[in-house]
């Protein structure tokens, strides 16, 4: 089993008795409280914007959750922050720990199903990982073809909204629980449908990730990582009417919808 590292990740591990209840209030996802499939979720800012997102998983009697390297240190201090007088250990692994993806899970090593079918992520000490291969390409190919967005490879920090990633879709939000960080924002965009960007699969590029994607002579959005010659791109939908006169970098490219999505080219979004 060839199990590829995933080398632009950081590991923090959520333990104690409030563990649970921290993790779950502050972030948007359904938090799962006993081994299984892994959970989608994103920490938000008051204004709604996406801080850090990622899988949340319950191992060993605690919750094993993965970011962007770019946001780490931002994460573990708010998760701190937030955590007041809990009784809760946050432990930081990025020294001791590796996340890696695989098509099966990995025997005596911490292993959680991606809920959005991206195979399974694999948590295990620095040790264990000298066999993984270090090209995580085979990740990324899988996660494009889905059409999802992930932070870092496809957009920074304080850019989106975590409907812009198609997470009201996916269920990486729980509109059923409690008051969670940039929930008002959340709440109102589902309700008032405002959301104007959704993720896209770019096809045919021949560009670097950050190009912009230009629908005729406006732009829509930029593309993420490329992956032979795909990108998830979070665009705004009302810019493509027609999807015929999409370019990037001045060369026609194909745009497609997610099998997943609900929403159509051309839609436009209600206003605030």
């Amino acid at each position: 089993m060839t199990i590829h590292l995933r080398a632009d990740r950081a590991v923090f591990r959520f333990s104690g008795v409030d563990a649970h209840k921290l993790v779950n209030d502050v972030v948007t996802g359904h938090i799962p409280q006993e081994p299984g499939v892994a959970a989608w979720w994103a920490l938000l800012s008051a204004q709604g914007k996406v801080l850090a997102e990622g899988l949340a998983g319950w191992a060993d009697d605690a919750l094993w959750l993965d970011v962007h390297q770019s946001v780490a240190d931002d994460f573990f201090k708010r998760m701190k922050m937030y955590r007041l007088r809990a009784q809760v250990v946050i432990d930081d692994l990025r020294e001791s720990h590796r996340v890696g993806f695989s098509d099966a899970p990995a025997p005596e090593l911490i292993s959680h199903k991606d809920g959005n079918a991206l195979g399974w992520r694999i948590i295990a000490p620095v040790e264990a990982t000298a066999g993984w291969t270090a090209d995580d390409r085979a990740y990324h190919a899988t996660r494009i073809t889905r059409g999802i967005p992930q932070l870092g490879p496809d957009f920074p920090g304080m850019d989106a909204f975590a409907h812009d990633l198609g997470m009201d879709i996916l269920d990486g939000i729980d509109f059923v629980k409690g008051c969670y960080v940039g929930q008002e924002v959340v709440s109102r965009m589902k309700h008032r449908g405002t959301a104007r960007r959704r993720p896209v699969i770019v096809s045919g590029i021949e560009a670097a990730a950050g190009m912009p994607v230009m629908a005729g002579a406006r732009e829509a959005g930029s593309i993420g990582v490329v992956v032979d010659g795909k990108a998830v791109a979070i665009l705004r939908l009302d810019r493509i009417a027609d999807p015929a006169t999409v370019t990037v970098d001045g060369k026609p490219v194909t745009v497609s919808l997610p099998a997943w999505a609900t929403y159509q080219f051309g839609e436009t979004a209600s206003e605030e």
